[in-house]
């Protein structure tokens, strides 16, 4: 399940001071004062992710912008749209925004998807190593690490002990890799992420329609609670 948040900054101001921590405040912002308040603090896995703010660019007066959240967690989904109900304006960086409209939407599996938000990996999770395509062009480790990362949020969530045979996509489209610049108490790193015109699956069997739903509404690769990840299906 997913939410639209469609907005318009009361000020104008730079994309530049807008960083996936910056995003990720808003998200939590919206939990203040409700039974998920301490989904930040949790350890493991949020489950949950949210696409990159559009249409790009600088956030000017008058010019209204979106940001769709998804989350397997329909709990999740329905707090925010109650905390929603209540908010006419928030901040975002700290700067003023207003709540113009919010909708619940449900989206049908499909066998494609494509990105919205970059999808990040670990090389090596004890180094804080990123895979990197430039560097690294090994797609076989790619989608390795990709489908272990997807099994063990799945089963994590779902309790369950979930196998998938075979690669978890068959056909991939790159578009371009991204180095995400990144500032949280006032400290600077980079995360890198792939971007993907198309993620496909050329078949779905019935008993693998969950696993897909979960990863459709979850997000793919690490970090999903910082906005990577974030896909949508396509037609």
């Amino acid at each position: 399940m997913r939410l639209l948040i469609t907005f318009e900054p009361l000020q104008s101001f730079s994309s530049d001071v807008v960083y996936k921590h910056t995003v990720q405040g808003f998200v939590y912002s919206l939990l203040k004062e409700t039974e998920l308040s301490s989904s930040h603090d949790r350890a493991g896995f949020k489950f949950f992710t949210f696409s990159d703010i559009f249409p790009l660019g600088d956030f000017n007066i008058g010019q209204e912008r979106n940001i769709l959240i998804s989350s397997p967690r329909d709990e999740f989904i329905d707090t925010l749209l109650a905390s929603l109900i209540h908010k006419e304006t928030l901040l975002l960086g700290g700067n003023p925004v207003k709540i113009k409209r919010f909708k619940r939407i449900n989206l049908k599996l499909t066998s494609r998807f494509t990105s919205a938000s970059p999808i990040a990996l670990y090389k090596s999770n004890r180094e804080n190593i990123y895979y990197s395509f430039e560097k690294d062009r090994d797609l076989g480790f790619f989608l390795n690490r990709l489908k272990e990362n997807a099994l063990k949020k799945f089963n994590a969530f779902f309790g369950e002990n979930y196998t998938l045979e075979g690669n978890i996509f068959d056909r991939l489209i790159f578009k371009k890799e991204v180095a995400i610049r990144n500032i949280k108490g006032g400290k600077e790193f980079l995360i890198i992420g792939s971007s993907w015109r198309l993620l496909q699956k050329l078949y779905i069997h019935e008993y693998e329609r969950k696993f897909y739903q979960f990863i459709m509404d979850c997000g793919l690769g690490e970090k999903n609670s910082l906005g990577f990840g974030f896909v949508n299906p396509v037609r």
